[in-house]
């Protein structure tokens, strides 16, 4: 991959950049291929639904006075050596950015944080490391994750954990053991999962979420390892 390929954008959010109004950018592409990902035309670079970054920051400028970020996800945007130079053009356009990452590059994650070219970032944990390999993903990520964790939490920068949490995938024992890799962290954030015919794999499609009552139960798990543990999505 050399030139990223933005897939879409989100023109106005009011939740994927924490006390801010920011614009969402979708690139293509991503080296995991999680069954119960929602965003499945983005796994592969093949979908032919180009955005150009012209229209990107033709939008930005026309509401100058409005938007005050923007959260670039994916698919997986570290996978894109041109990441800096984007998120350069949008800090110079007078904006906050926000980088959603599966963790799995971390010497672009040290790049952009030691360059000081991100507001925020979110990591999504997806579950325990011993368990990645339930999702479809590269050999040997576990380390890679966790230097992205540890570059993370030692930046000076607001950042978030995040874990979506899958029947069958998380669990209970899973909590603790993310727990124990993100031990100090500022914020951890268990998500709701959420049935949807775009999944990748057809039996998550209807997959019955977990109940408030449990992920109470996996929060105040999380909180014994991090300062904060939030819930998201009920």
């Amino acid at each position: 991959m050399t030139h990223m390929k933005i897939a879409g954008l989100q023109k106005i959010s009011m939740v994927d950049f924490p006390g801010h109004v920011c614009a969402t950018i979708f690139t293509q592409g991503c080296n995991f291929r999680c069954g119960f990902c929602h965003n499945r035309d983005l796994i592969t670079t093949d979908a032919d639904f180009q955005f150009s970054q012209e229209e990107m920051f033709g939008y930005f400028n026309s509401r100058k006075k409005m938007l005050e970020a923007v959260c670039i996800t994916g698919g997986e945007p570290t996978l894109w050596p041109d990441l800096p130079e984007l998120i350069r053009k949008i800090k110079d356009a007078g904006l906050k950015v926000k980088l959603d990452t599966n963790g799995s590059r971390p010497q672009m994650v040290r790049d952009l944080l030691g360059e000081g070219l991100l507001d925020y970032i979110a990591m999504d944990v997806k579950t325990s490391f011993g368990k990645y390999p339930l999702l479809n993903i590269p050999d040997n990520t576990e380390e890679a994750l966790a230097e992205t964790i540890r570059a993370m939490i030692s930046s000076d920068i607001e950042y978030e954990f995040r874990t979506t949490c899958v029947p069958g995938i998380v669990a209970v024992d899973d909590i603790y053991s993310i727990g124990k890799a993100i031990k100090g962290a500022r914020r951890h954030c268990l998500q709701q999962f959420r049935p949807s015919g775009n999944v990748v794999e057809e039996k998550y499609s209807d997959l019955k979420p977990y109940t408030k009552e449990k992920l109470k139960e996996m929060r105040s798990i999380s909180e014994r390892f991090v300062e904060e543990a939030v819930i998201r999505g009920i």
